[in-house]
């Protein structure tokens, strides 16, 4: 092990939270770091980048793996009696193009060992630890590397000389199949809360909204649902009108719902343009 290699071990194993998180009341939404959008043309300097993982955020509190909105997973016992007694925030991972495979094992209340099996818990911060994101990435690597086990990985960071090798990394993942690419400040502290230290970068915008009522259909979907009318955290509201398939139409997401959409950019109000549904979400 050359000296570099040595201090950022010993930096990584340093930042490792030997403290206590405050973790959340029972089914209050866990303290989590939010990203915004990746502004056009962005500068990949001083961030790490690492693929957008599809899959389903989970915290782990150091006793119990919960989804953004707070709610518990039934995972397996065996599962969670993997996972180390401190803090990580990941995203519980099949594949590229799996979400709705795991959000299903996810949601069940009665977990099935065959899914779970197959299930990643891709690792991204260490919410409770100390120091620059850098710091925490190494840590994580190195969790991850002495649990040596399949279903517990730290996400790959790396950094991205410029905005061109930033676009040909985007451009290899998305046609591999994947959804984007996270940019992660490396000097950052963890803050919760939507920060502009973590971005996404997707060739498509999403975002989420709060359904909050429904306007019927016409024509070929008269009886069924036209449009739901929904508000982003923004407190924007819309119609979403495309995207949805006849069965999803037939039974929509109910109002107080949360689902999330792409859309390319917005108008001058901050109404998503070319707005179109992607999934209820239900882990939000």
């Amino acid at each position: 092990m050359s000296e570099l290699d040595r201090r950022t071990f010993l930096a990584a194993l340093a930042a490792l939270p030997i403290g206590v998180i405050a973790r959340p009341a029972s089914n209050s939404a866990p303290p989590l770091m939010l990203a915004q959008d990746a502004p056009a043309g962005i500068d990949p300097s001083g961030y790490l980048v690492s693929e957008k993982h599809d899959g389903v955020r989970a915290f782990w509190d150091g006793r119990r793996l919960r989804l953004r909105s707070g709610r518990a997973v039934a995972a397996p016992r065996w599962f969670i009696e993997r996972l180390p007694p401190l803090p990580l925030d990941g995203e519980l991972w099949l594949g590229r193009g799996s979400f709705d495979a795991v959000s299903a094992a996810v949601r069940r209340l009665q977990p099935r060992d065959p899914e779970w099996r197959q299930l990643h818990y891709m690792l991204f911060d260490l919410p409770a630890a100390a120091g620059p994101f850098a710091v925490r990435a190494a840590a994580l690597d190195v969790l991850a590397r002495q649990a040596a086990w399949p279903g517990l990985q730290a996400v790959p960071q790396a950094e991205v000389s410029g905005p061109i090798e930033l676009q040909r990394r985007l451009d290899a993942v998305v046609a591999g199949g994947g959804e984007g690419l996270m940019l992660h400040r490396a000097d950052a502290a963890h803050v919760p809360g939507r920060s502009p230290a973590l971005l996404k970068l997707k060739p498509l915008l999403d975002a989420e909204a709060l359904v909050i009522g429904h306007v019927a259909g016409r024509g070929r979907h008269a009886g069924r649902l036209g449009a739901p009318r929904v508000r982003t955290e923004a407190g924007v509201e819309f119609l979403l009108g495309t995207g949805f398939s006849d069965a999803e139409r037939d039974r929509p997401p109910p109002p107080g719902a949360t689902v999330s959409f792409s859309y390319r950019g917005t108008t001058a109000t901050g109404v998503p343009r070319f707005a179109s549904y992607l999934r209820l979400r239900e882990d939000v």
